[in-house]
């Protein structure tokens, strides 16, 4: 693989992109523990956490503005930098729709999924969760190939590129089950809108996963 001169002296864009990564992740556990509290209706933390969601949204948009702004022009990239800002933006995407997701749930009174739901909804949370917390591990990999391309390096990248897609295969499922049950326990419109439009959210979030992943895919293609 062929780099500039001049690129020699540039920090690699994946190093930025795993910071954001990082971010991303961060809000994995937050997420899970604000769904948790607000199914079990007698936790006060909902609000605290989705704040904090909020927070770490708003450092990684701070992250991906940066990374955009200061990527080197006139200098080689061993990737179509079009494709890797794909890939930030994607990866932007899903932090932004575990924020979304929050949200959402915070427009009715806590506990309000209903019961007969909740077990296969927090399921559905079990199986994003994964998916998020590749996102580092990608970039990592990502960064250690485009310094040193070895077919051991590229090898452990297109292994975690695969588990995003098996995690979102798996979310994917339960989503679809998920608002199929939704659609056969409930009455109310409202409420049936309400889960069915959550249950898409937090799909969003596996998918934006691998639609990064699959960017990444396209950067590391021979």
């Amino acid at each position: 693989m062929r780099f500039s001169f001049f690129s020699l002296f540039y920090e690699s864009p994946f190093v930025k992109l795993k910071r954001h990564a990082d971010k991303v992740k961060e809000c994995a556990q937050m997420f899970k523990e604000a769904v948790q509290c607000y199914v079990q209706q007698d936790c006060d933390k909902f609000e605290e956490l989705t704040e904090e969601v909020a927070k770490l949204e708003s450092q990684a948009d701070e992250l991906k503005r940066n990374l955009r702004n200061h990527l080197p022009r006139g200098i080689f990239m061993p990737m179509d930098k079009f494709v890797f800002l794909d890939c930030l933006r994607e990866q932007d995407h899903v932090v932004d729709d575990v924020e979304e997701a929050l949200y959402w749930l915070s427009f009715k009174p806590m506990g309000k999924i209903p019961e007969d739901l909740v077990e296969d909804f927090l399921d559905l949370i079990d199986a994003v969760i994964p998916a998020i917390e590749k996102m580092p591990d990608m970039s990592e990999q990502a960064l250690v190939y485009f310094r040193n391309s070895t077919e051991e390096n590229r090898n452990k990248l297109k292994s975690t590129v695969r588990e995003i897609y098996q995690a979102e295969k798996e979310a994917d499922h339960l989503e679809h089950e998920l608002k199929k049950r939704a659609f056969a326990a409930l009455k109310d419109p409202v409420e049936i809108y309400h889960i069915v439009r959550l249950v898409e959210i937090i799909g969003d979030i596996c998918d934006h996963a691998q639609n990064a992943s699959d960017r990444m895919r396209t950067m590391i293609a021979r």
